[in-house]
């Protein structure tokens, strides 16, 4: 045995800064401070003999040497994932954690029924977090377009259709979202198209249709939300510039999981 061998943990932090870029973002995923993982992977280039990283203002860059190594600990990560599953057999429901935007995600927490296994249970992430499926920050996501990624697993869904929407009468004026670079895109086109319309805003989904119900103006929802929300009436004919088919999106090895298989089924019965 090489007693001089890089050791898992290391090679697990090291394979975090690899998918990363960044030994700030690999830090803060694994709980290492700063500093302590600065050093452990100047160690492990002294351990392994090589150059692994190209250092720079844009962040920690792969060497040939590096990459490599990168390709040879990239089943680390699913090692890890069946050792955490192990572990965590036998204290109660699996967390499948799912990112979609607000509407959709309030949708499913209305709609999906409690696992009778008892296997695994939903957590809804921020709908407006950077979060990269590819890299299982989230297990599932719900997606207005198809991944072009080669690692994610994708099922087409229901097309979702957006209408006008308001109380009988609401004055012909808009509740939307401050204007963003990130807003959605029903919202931006309230901007792009109604932007004189616009009687006020407010900073989130939520409370746009709280201002709506009490009728301060129209809003745009997708139409499984606003065909179904009490008092509102549908103002407008499906506007086909929003019209989109919506994706159930895993990563293609961890959909076998069986919590997040489970998960994928009972999405699919609700979304599909």
């Amino acid at each position: 045995m090489n007693e001089s061998a890089p050791s898992l943990d290391d090679l697990a932090l090291f394979l975090l800064v690899a998918q990363h870029g960044s030994l700030t973002a690999a830090a803060r995923l694994s709980g290492t401070p700063l500093p302590t993982l600065s050093r452990r992977m100047t160690a492990l280039e002294a351990q392994t003999g090589r150059p692994l990283f190209l250092r720079g203002r844009a962040g920690y860059a792969l060497t040939g040497e590096g990459r490599a190594l990168a390709t040879e600990v990239a089943d680390l990560s699913a090692l890890r994932r069946r050792v955490d599953r192990f572990l965590d057999s036998d204290t109660g429901p699996r967390r499948v954690r799912i990112t979609a935007g607000f509407w959709t995600s309030r949708f499913l927490a209305q709609a999906l029924a409690p696992d009778p296994t008892g296997h695994w249970v939903p957590e809804f992430l921020p709908s407006n977090a950077a979060l990269d499926l590819a890299r299982r920050e989230a297990d599932i996501g719900i997606r207005n377009r198809a991944p072009d990624h080669p690692w994610l697993a994708r099922q087409r869904a229901r097309p979702i259709l957006y209408a006008v929407y308001g109380l009988p009468g609401a004055p012909d004026r808009f509740v939307t979202l401050p204007a963003s670079a990130d807003k959605p895109p029903s919202q931006r086109w309230v901007h792009d198209h109604h932007a004189d319309r616009i009687l006020t805003t407010a900073s989130d989904s939520r409370l746009c249709l709280d201002l709506a119900l009490n009728g301060f103006g129209r809003i745009v929802l997708p139409c499984f939300a606003g065909d179904t929300e009490p008092g509102l009436d549908r103002l407008s004919e499906p506007i086909d510039a929003l019209t989109h088919d919506e994706w159930l999106v895993s990563h293609h090895e961890a959909r076998h999981d069986p919590p997040i298989r489970a998960a994928l089924d009972a999405l699919a019965q609700v979304l599909c």
